[in-house]
């Protein structure tokens, strides 16, 4: 019970609140936006083309969606922002369960990836402002546990609900959204950030923020760095998919093995890894976090069975699991006092590679095979790495600071 209560006291209440909130926010997404696709085919007249493309209006809009709502968080606040979008967000589900129309539909994905563009970065920037820096990758760690928490369940709720009536997970999913808000609201009202939001601060504007970012070339390796990451881990669910179906007797109940497998890795290790890494630099974390996605990517090339299949998931999400949460202190590192949500909005800029991922990795297995695929993927995260080193490199010159982590408290 004392141990409870210690970590309860060590992490501003929002800070729970977030933390809690993100694993019924995701589980309540997930029951629906996995099915989208089934529903506008049932929906809607569009072609699987057009379906495509209408659920990429999303990633696409939140790519620069990030930024703005950074920017607009740095300057009015952070709870302005992040309730606006969390109450738009449940008004897009509900959308989305009543719709009738292809184009309501396409706007509707668009304004979902805007509401998650500006939710999330805003709500990490949040989360960093207030917890000591020591602490931060432990906060990082465990909302990207409540993220897989929530995704693991999400979708066996979503199978159940949609056999009833296709719009039903989105009704649900869009009350749960509202509820989330609301009891945001009220708890921002409860406990406050007047701390963070009352500083006085030079006020950001978008042209202000841009001519920063556009000058810090520590940043901009960043943004390659995660570009090259992302464009390599988006194989995980689309070619990987694909190659599994292709390759292995019950393909894709094998699939469907191996993201059960990533989601519960993700659980069970997450809080060990985070005690080593903060214990390094973000940097070390990332490499060794390369380093594993690379063997991931190697084991998926030269499997020949289940067994060996899921262990190279297992050492893929060990990769993971240091990189994301390693991937927003080190935003956290370079971002100037004031300037913290803009720098986590920016990082959306890395959906470039989530957008490309899909593409370029489909062109790589119909061309060379899967097992060509995924050896190029992982030469391409081992030299991504070379980014990230060269944007620490570039950020200590010019700080006269060393990138590092506290150690574990």
């Amino acid at each position: 019970m004392s141990k409870v209560r210690v970590f309860l006291q060590s992490y501003h209440p929002i800070v729970h609140s977030l933390i809690f909130g993100t694993v019924i926010a995701r589980a309540a997404d997930s029951m629906s936006l996995p099915f989208l696709a089934i529903y506008l085919s049932r929906q809607t007249d569009l072609s699987p083309v057009m379906i495509g493309i209408t659920i990429g209006l999303g990633p696409v809009a939140g790519t620069i969606g990030g930024f703005i709502g950074g920017t607009l968080s740095d300057r009015f606040g952070r709870k302005k922002v992040m309730l606006s979008a969390l109450y738009t967000w449940g008004l897009v589900f509900l959308g989305f369960a009543f719709a009738n129309s292809s184009w309501m539909f396409m706007m509707l994905a668009m304004v979902n990836g805007l509401c998650r563009s500006f939710f999330e970065p805003v709500s990490q920037a949040l989360m960093a402002d207030l917890t000591e820096p020591e602490r931060r990758l432990r906060v990082f760690s465990m909302r990207y546990t409540a993220i897989n928490v929530g995704v693991s369940v999400g979708p066996l709720l979503g199978a159940v609900l949609g056999l009833t009536a296709g719009w039903l997970p989105f009704f649900v999913t869009g009350t749960i959204y509202l509820v989330y808000a609301a009891t945001l609201h009220t708890l921002l009202n409860r406990f406050g950030i007047r701390e963070i939001e009352g500083q006085q601060k030079e006020p950001v504007t978008f042209l202000s923020a841009w001519s920063v970012l556009a000058q810090d070339v520590a940043f901009r390796y960043f943004i390659v760095g995660g570009i090259f990451t992302s464009l390599a881990y988006a194989q995980m669910t689309v070619t990987l998919s694909q190659y599994v179906e292709q390759s292995f007797t019950d393909g894709v109940k094998l699939f469907a093995w191996l993201m059960s497998v990533n989601a519960i890795a993700v659980i069970v290790f997450q809080m060990p890894l985070a005690k080593w890494a903060e214990k390094r630099t973000p940097l070390i974390a990332i490499a060794v976090g390369n380093c594993l996605y690379a063997l991931g990517d190697v084991g998926f090339a030269y499997s020949n069975g289940w067994s060996t299949m899921i262990a190279s998931m297992v050492i893929f999400t060990l990769g993971e699991i240091l990189t994301f949460p390693a991937g927003s202190v080190f935003i956290d590192r370079l971002a100037p006092e004031g300037m913290r949500g803009t720098y986590f909005g920016a990082k959306t800029f890395t959906n470039v590679g989530h957008f490309l991922g899909p593409w370029v990795g489909g062109i790589l297995l119909v061309a060379y095979g899967g097992s060509a695929m995924f050896m190029i993927f992982a030469a391409v995260i081992l030299f991504s790495t070379v980014f990230y080193w060269a944007g620490q490199r570039r950020h200590e010159i010019r700080t006269g600071k060393t990138m590092h982590m506290a150690k574990s408290l």
